[in-house]
């Protein structure tokens, strides 16, 4: 091996400025350092006698002293009658910083082993040498074969093999162990694939930057899913509020209801009162006025019975009392009293009551769409719509319909009718083959190219069903919910509540999804279908 030269200490005077500002470093470290803890300031603050310490360090030593008549510095003593307020020293603290960062830049330079009396930082490390030189002394350094250069390092033993102490240079994908020439020769990797370690490093690291890659974009859709979530976190107060505010809306309008039929029921009570009082009156008048007769009709018998000459008895003008006792029986039983019709007022409360439930269920509960029909005027040539308008059927076969401005241009079909203002639902079923999705959405919606897609834009929202999963798709943003179990489908619309919600119709029927927005134009159902799939709208 070629000896090394001996140069001048003048051949270094390139580099003073680096040993003075160490030193000039190590000076400053005493100046930096804490008191209490002996390591450089953590947040320094500075007490009113001057003297600094790390906050955590201050607040340890204060705490101590509560309690006590007065605070005092752990330095000077200098005592303070009330807890001193911390302040924090910022320029020390800005200081502290550019050391520790310096010192630690500092550790991790590898200086030349050759440059004895003024640390210069290497610039390559020898393994065969073991030792660490400077562009300078590299110059003058080995060129042959066995003087293995490589970034400038600490750290030999590792390099090395443990077994024959020659300088690791291979690798064997098999047992992923480095390896020197003697090991590759050996019984143990025999027949193995042994590689340049050079070579293994740039594949495991090509490698690596793919599942860096990979986790990358995966952490990507987790933020995008997280924001969506954040998102609708975010709009569950006013979704809350305006259910609440129904409800409430509900329960003052049933409230109503309920007091106009307690006041109806109520008269009806009194009016009935009111005839039956008067029907039993009058009742009461008529016997009154037949007790009057009857009465009379006492006394005139008991004079006839108090007469004691027979012949003046017989002579005297005297009626057929039958004919009157065959009336007051009569009589009697036609004074019945009328009863209240309790029957008819219970009867009048219970159609009340169904009438208000009835229309409870009219103004809150969702209705089913009906008369969804399929446009055939917007449906695209690779799509077949069913005679009954219901069906969309991905076709291999050009529909050979004409061209218009309404007509997609691949997979997609709109519904005849629009929705506003309302609050309803519609049900489809698809098929388990292929790739569908239901959805709704704005009529300007584009009609070619990927704008055209539902939910690659931000005037439609859609549920697609893929290889047995369930995904999301609105404004170019799509996210996966879960596995299929049903391929019937529920699509919720609060028009003016601003909710979209999917509902998968199983035992029981599952909440896939909702979009909470503000609807500014009227919602046409729109199906997409392609590789064989097929939908069918169900009311």
């Amino acid at each position: 091996m070629e000896a090394f030269r001996i140069y001048p200490m003048e051949a270094f005077s390139i580099y003073p400025s680096r040993y003075q500002t160490t030193m000039a470093s190590a000076d400053l470290k005493d100046e930096l350092t804490c008191s209490i803890c002996l390591n450089l300031y953590n947040d320094p603050i500075t007490l009113q006698c001057g003297h600094n310490y790390c906050r955590e360090c201050i607040e340890d030593v204060l705490d101590t002293q509560n309690g006590s008549a007065a605070y005092t510095c752990p330095q000077c003593r200098a005592e303070f009658p009330e807890r001193p307020v911390l302040q924090r020293n910022t320029t020390l603290r800005n200081i502290a910083g550019h050391v520790l960062s310096q010192k630690g830049q500092e550790e991790c330079e590898v200086f030349c082993t050759y440059c004895v009396h003024t640390p210069v930082v290497a610039s390559k490390t020898c393994l065969l040498c073991e030792a660490s030189l400077c562009d300078l002394h590299l110059t003058a350094h080995s060129k042959s074969p066995e003087h293995v250069l490589i970034q400038p390092t600490k750290s030999f033993s590792n390099r090395r093999c443990p077994h024959h102490k020659k300088v690791l240079t291979y690798y064997c994908t098999e047992d992923a162990e480095c390896l020197c020439v003697s090991c590759c020769l050996g019984d143990k990797h025999r027949g193995h694939k042994v590689e340049v370690i050079n070579e293994a490093y740039k594949q495991k690291k090509e490698n690596l930057k793919t599942i860096q890659d990979n986790f990358i974009k995966e952490s990507e859709e987790i933020e995008k899913r997280v924001q969506s979530l954040q998102n609708y976190l975010r709009q569950i107060p006013g979704k809350t509020a305006g259910i609440v505010e129904r409800v409430r809306v509900q329960f003052r309008d049933i409230r109503m209801k309920v007091d106009n039929l307690e006041n109806h029921v109520l008269n009806e009570i009194s009016k009935q009162q009111e005839q039956v009082s008067l029907s039993v009156s009058d009742l009461i008048q008529q016997l009154e006025s037949k007790k009057d007769n009857l009465s009379r009709e006492i006394c005139y018998i008991e004079d006839l019975c108090q007469m004691s000459d027979p012949l003046l008895y017989l002579q005297a003008d005297r009626r057929d009392f039958t004919d009157v006792i065959e009336d007051g029986d009569q009589n009697l039983k036609e004074t019945v009293a009328a009863d209240l019709g309790e029957d008819l007022i219970f009867k009048t409360l219970t159609s009340g009551m169904m009438d208000i439930m009835s229309g409870l269920q009219k103004g809150y509960y969702v209705q089913e769409a009906s008369g969804i029909l399929l446009d055939v005027n917007t449906a695209s040539n690779d799509v077949h719509i069913s005679d009954d308008l219901k069906t969309a059927s991905w076709s291999e076969v050009n529909q050979g319909r004409p061209e218009n401005l309404e007509r997609f241009e691949y997979y997609r079909v709109l519904s005849i009718k629009g929705f506003s203002n309302v609050r309803l639902y519609w049900d489809v079923e698809g098929s388990k083959e292929g790739a569908w999705r239901v959805g709704m959405t704005y009529p300007s919606i584009e009609r070619n190219g990927e704008c055209s897609h539902i939910g690659a834009n931000n005037k439609s929202w859609g549920l697609r069903s893929l290889k047995n999963l369930y995904s999301v798709k609105y404004d170019g943003n799509e996210f996966p919910l879960s596995q299929t179990s049903s391929y019937k489908v529920r699509i919720y619309l609060d028009y003016t509540s601003g909710l979209l919600s999917f509902y998968e119709l199983g035992n029981p029927m599952r909440h896939l999804y909702t979009y909470n927005t503000t609807f500014t134009k009227p919602l046409y159902p729109v199906i997409a279908v392609s590789n064989k799939a097929w939908v069918k709208v169900l009311n």
